[in-house]
């Protein structure tokens, strides 16, 4: 049985405990609202960049275009024995399972890749996911960023990383690109998401039905859709990268308060345990020495 000091210690231990856990919750809901503002914002202007190519690229194979008239970005390599995995972590833990259930994913991924022939690469964007990543793919790992998003998260830190990416598929590093990541979904949910990065993802056929007949609307560029495509393309990259990393951030810190105010509870509820433990060994030891003094004085 540990002893009354020893339950003291422990008390004052998780009591600081209990402390810090509270103060990490306090500032991961204070930054949890400004990344949740930019990853909300982000998401319209992303979707509509989307709708914008594609309807530029289908635009483009509509009037029968040849495929090399096309930028490398879309048309890609014409295969996908190489796929380039975008892995986005977090720098620091005390977060829950965000770093987690993204390796977890990724690891999935390599295995369905390996199954069917492919080869993969990835590209770490955090500390976290690249060290839980090297103990089994560490070959995999051809390049990795660490203390992205510090002080503040900026689209220079996503314009490094789709630079970064722009180098590899130039050089014939890889064939497909894929960018793995959480998305903010509420404070306690996060959802895994992949999405596609190079080459762009093909056009959803869309059809505006009017009385049973397709409305076909005729649209002129200027300058050319190829030139455009060329100028938006390597944007877009960057934006859609960008959108990751702030869906990633926000689901951090919604995830690190969740996991502090679950760290908070629990170091409450092992003070109450340590309390009463604390209190019955004392009533314990009071009672000892009661004995001991009536039993000596009977003993005179």
């Amino acid at each position: 049985m540990p002893s009354l000091k020893d339950l003291k210690n422990r008390i004052a231990s998780v009591q600081s405990t209990r402390k810090i856990t509270s103060a990490m919750k306090m500032v991961a809901a204070s930054k949890l609202r400004r990344a949740q503002e930019q990853a909300e914002s982000s998401r319209p202007y992303a979707e509509r960049m989307d709708r914008m190519l594609e309807s530029l690229a289908s635009d483009i194979l509509g009037k029968g275009a040849e495929s090399h008239g096309l930028p490398k970005l879309i048309t890609g390599s014409g295969a996908d024995k190489v796929q380039l995995l975008l892995v986005v972590t977090s720098d620091r833990g005390l977060c829950g399972g965000f770093n987690s259930t993204i390796v977890r994913e990724t690891r999935r991924i390599i295995r369905a890749n390996e199954a069917e022939g492919k080869t993969t690469k990835l590209l770490c964007v955090g500390r976290k996911g690249r060290d839980q990543l090297r103990r089994d793919y560490g070959s995999m790992i051809i390049h990795y960023f660490e203390d992205i998003g510090r002080p503040r998260l900026s689209f220079a830190d996503a314009r490094t990383i789709s630079n970064k990416v722009l180098e590899l598929f130039d050089a014939g590093e890889f064939d497909v690109a894929h960018v793995v990541y959480n998305k903010f979904k509420s404070v306690i949910a996060q959802v895994v998401t992949l999405q596609q990065l190079v080459p762009l993802a093909p056009p959803k056929p869309k059809d505006d039905v009017i009385g049973g007949d397709a409305l076909k609307v005729s649209i002129e560029f200027e300058p050319e859709e190829q030139v455009i495509l060329a100028d938006l393309l390597p944007r877009n990259l960057a934006f859609q990268i960008f959108r990751s990393l702030l869906e990633s951030a926000a689901s951090e810190q919604g995830a690190r308060m969740a996991a502090m105010d679950n760290a908070t509870r629990n170091a409450g509820e092992m003070i109450q345990k340590l309390t009463l433990n604390y209190n019955r060994t004392r009533q314990a030891v009071i009672t000892k020495e009661l004995i001991e003094i009536i039993s000596g004085a009977e003993a005179l």
